[in-house]
């Protein structure tokens, strides 16, 4: 299998997607890798992540013929600062990139810093693969609908990483780099449903910014399928797309609030903030392809990936479009546990 004897680096490896591909990695799916390293620079959730799998109690169930003490090593570190990361890199035959600063608030009020987490980042990953000529396979970095026609800093700084990262392929030729683009992960830290989740047990009300407001939704698992679809069938340069439906986020408001008298409160748009997100932009729609359940955009580069593609994709891909119902969203929600289910 792909990963069969490969080490592995997951940078930002104790976040909400860190521990969903572990979590996945650990059940063999993709092979037996030979190391999974977990790095990130915050020491508590690396300790409350070495607890949780090295001293598991109760055991942790579906794992397969490996333990996770022989695999999982964890190294803080931060990807802005080249000599923690460099180590790490020596030793990794894949990396996913999935350090980032992804809160749009605090990237406004600190936009340096998401330059540092962002861009600069995923630069010491390049330039130490370039530099050094690290044996290293592929590189997938974690992007966002927001880095689609970006309006905030978030979102300028996940475009230029994408460009970053996708044009690293001409200086380093024998390692395969892509991105992997989507939207909101329903339940991942800073999102959505885990700020309604809070206001609830607050007993305040649930506050959206618009009526009108819509966003991608996928569950933590599909955003992990995008990753491994990336590693198993990605070529250097492409940006992966996955096709998921869409929900206006009154919604999924409603929905959490079910019968409970808190009720919802509109407070307005916030600065940057879009009413509706893109996945795909009408120039890149002139590039993109469709596999499996994803669409691929090619490079806007002529010297990556395919040149003279026949387009499946006539207009930008916006979650205005393919809009769950109010039903099909409390269905959703009450899958994974967030709502109660429509009686």
């Amino acid at each position: 299998m792909i990963l069969d004897n490969l080490t592995v680096l997951i940078t930002g490896g104790t976040g909400s997607l860190g521990h969903a591909v572990i979590s996945r990695l650990m059940t063999g799916e993709m092979g037996k890798p030979r190391k999974v390293i977990v790095f990130s620079r915050d020491e508590l959730k690396q300790h409350e992540m070495r607890l949780r799998w090295l001293q598991p109690s109760p055991p942790i169930e579906d794992l397969r013929d490996f333990s996770p003490k022989d695999v999982l090593e964890f190294r803080m570190g931060d990807v802005r600062l080249y000599d923690t990361l460099m180590p790490a890199l020596r030793k990794a035959d894949i990396v996913v990139n999935a350090a980032a600063l992804k809160q749009v608030p605090q990237c406004e009020y600190f936009p340096f810093e998401a330059v540092r987490t962002n861009i600069l980042g995923p630069y010491n990953i390049v330039s130490a693969i370039r530099e050094h000529r690290l044996p290293i396979q592929k590189v997938v970095t974690i992007s966002t609908d927001k880095a689609c026609k970006p309006v905030n800093v978030m979102g300028m700084t996940k475009a230029i990483q994408e460009r970053l990262i996708l044009s690293a392929n001409l200086e380093c030729p024998d390692t395969h780099f892509m991105a992997v683009r989507y939207g909101n992960v329903v339940a991942s830290r800073g999102s959505v449903v885990p700020l309604f989740q809070k206001q609830l047990a607050d007993n305040g009300q649930l506050t959206i910014t618009s009526p009108d407001m819509t966003r991608f939704l996928l569950t933590l698992d599909q955003a992990v399928d995008t990753v491994f679809e990336a590693l198993r069938f990605g070529a250097g340069g492409e940006t992966l797309i996955p096709q998921v439906p869409s929900a206006r986020v009154i919604d999924i408001a409603q929905a959490m609030v079910g019968s409970r008298t808190n009720g919802i409160k509109i407070i307005g748009i916030r600065p940057g903030e879009k009413i509706h997100e893109i996945l795909i932009s009408e120039e890149e729609c002139r590039r993109t392809t469709e596999r499996n359940d994803y669409y691929v955009i090619h490079s806007i580069l002529p010297e990556i990936g395919q040149q003279n593609i026949e387009s499946v994709r006539d207009e930008e891909y916006s979650s205005a479009e393919n809009l769950l119902s109010p039903q099909e969203v409390q269905s959703l929600l009450a899958r994974l546990g967030f709502c109660e289910a429509d009686s």
